[in-house]
């Protein structure tokens, strides 16, 4: 069996210079059997050492292993005002030392593995809470500005955007959301008819899914899956943008970032997801009546009866309500984690996520907050 390499770390006691002569010997290079590094500083704090001098007579094979032990080593000793020497290294070892230590490190590159107290942990959180609602804040009332040069026709923008931006969020979006939609109608017909039955009420299942998609569900369903698919793709194609540095041409050719890239976005989002919502309406219950017909026996004439019966005009304008809300929210997500990425590629995807997550949370927060005043205005 092959003998894994392993390096050598040995000592000579200090004179009466104070000198602690640090010998390095064997293989020292990845995979090999190494000495740590606070063997060395363990040495020098017991013998009282105010000098250390690196030997490799016996050093027989090296690699950036090497190199890593003694940068630690030289942060060590300036640490600890200690001198040392390291002329009895090999040339191309102090070579890439002085490469490696020629530039000054950047401020705050270094990660500190200091754990902060619990209060300043506390603050930090809520200041980054504070700059995020000011951001967003600051971001509406541009998208606001926006909106009104759009109405006066003063907004810089391309029609053709506005065109593909409508085609990505309506007809692009209709198969996922067309088997979405059919699968929450039937789940919701049969969890219904598994309890409705039991009271021979088996044909309120048609007022159960008919005022959920109405109401809630189709809405609400439609936006979560625009948040992870068009929110996402907004926020990753700003982001792409911003680091390929072209956000930063269209400000200096004077084009307004806010209508060149999120006008279009929203005003196509704001006005798809209503549509999009009646569509995921009609297909939920006509998912329920699958159910309802399948399990319950029920006649298709009666199942669609019974729902006309009990879903109204104000039930649907509820759900169209909400719907455009819904959708502003998503584009505002998705746009704004795109205009915050940072410069790499990786930022790219972390922006795409973070739209999600934001489009998701908005819309819960914000559908609970249209519950609420709609049940205190009786609708």
């Amino acid at each position: 069996m092959p003998v894994t390499p392993h390096g050598e770390l040995s000592f000579d006691d200090p004179g009466a210079d104070g000198t602690l002569r640090v010998k390095l010997g064997g293989s020292w290079t990845v995979g090999a059997e190494l000495p740590p590094a606070t063997q060395v500083f363990r040495e020098a704090e017991a013998t009282g050492a105010r000098r250390i001098r690196y030997e490799a007579d016996g050093l027989e094979a090296w690699d950036s292993v090497l190199l890593t032990f003694l940068l630690k080593l030289r942060e060590w000793t300036e640490r600890e005002q200690l001198e040392a020497d390291a002329s009895g290294l090999p040339d191309g070892v102090n070579r890439l030392l002085d490469l490696a230590t020629g530039v000054a490190e950047v401020e705050g590159a270094r990660r500190h593995g200091e754990k902060q107290p619990w209060l300043a942990r506390i603050g930090n959180a809520a200041a980054d809470l504070f700059a995020g609602g000011r951001d967003m804040l600051q971001f509406l009332g541009e998208a606001t500005l926006s909106l009104g040069r759009f109405a006066t026709g003063r907004a810089r923008y391309r029609r053709v955007d506005l065109w593909l931006a409508l085609q990505e969020c309506g007809a692009n979006a209709l198969p996922i959301v067309s088997l979405i939609s059919v699968l929450v109608g039937m789940i919701l017909a049969f969890v219904g008819a598994v309890q409705l039955r039991q009271f021979g009420a088996g044909i309120y299942v048609a007022d159960l899914v008919g005022l959920a998609m109405a109401r809630e569900m189709g809405a609400m369903m439609t936006a979560i899956i625009m948040a992870g698919r068009t929110g996402a793709a907004f926020a990753a194609q700003i982001g792409t943008m911003k680091v390929n540095e072209e956000i930063d041409a269209l400000e200096t050719s004077g084009f307004s970032p806010q209508d060149f890239l999120v006008l279009p976005r929203m005003l196509a989002l704001a006005v798809m997801m209503p549509l999009l919502t009646v569509y995921a309406n009609l297909l939920g219950i006509a998912g329920g009546a699958l159910v309802g017909v399948a399990l319950l026996d029920l006649a298709p004439a009666l199942y669609w009866d019974q729902t006309v019966s009990a879903v109204t005009l104000t039930d649907f304008g509820v759900g169209f309500i909400k719907s455009a809300v819904f959708g502003v929210l998503v584009a505002v997500a998705g746009c704004l984690r795109g205009l915050q990425c940072g410069r790499s590629s990786s930022a790219v995807g972390l922006a795409a996520t973070s739209a999600v997550v934001t489009g998701i949370v908005a819309i819960i927060v914000s559908d609970a907050f249209f519950t609420l005043i709609f049940e205190v205005l009786g609708i």
